[in-house]
């Protein structure tokens, strides 16, 4: 058993639900029972899968260009789908991004309490 957890078999089965709950939701999303659709949900799911992939191949021993490549892979689409969900809310609720510039401002005045 303690194999299963060293050896990266843990990561694998993480990895393989995370497959199934991605092919799940975008089944879901085909038959207009989940309101994301399918590059949300990638969007969404990737990045930690890509962080899985990096402890995965540390575990097997990889170069650190490869798991360093992994976590700059998970960085990158972690923020694309903060810049997608930004302007989904922004054009929801014009004020929002209206708040956000506020909220910058006043972090550059150092008025924020």
């Amino acid at each position: 058993m303690a194999e299963f957890f060293t050896g990266g078999r843990t990561i694998d089965l993480v990895l393989l639900m995370i497959a199934l709950e991605a092919i799940a939701l975008m089944v879901l999303w085909r038959m207009s029972r989940c309101p994301l659709p399918p590059l949300a949900t990638l969007l969404i799911l990737a990045p930690g899968a890509c962080l899985l992939l990096a402890a995965r191949a540390a575990l097997a021993g990889a170069s650190w260009v490869w798991v360093s490549s992994l976590f700059l892979v998970a960085l990158f689409i972690h923020l694309v789908d903060l810049r997608q969900r930004w302007q989904e809310r922004s054009r929801q609720d014009p004020a929002f991004g209206a708040r956000g510039k506020d909220f910058l401002q006043a972090a550059n005045r150092k008025d924020l309490p």
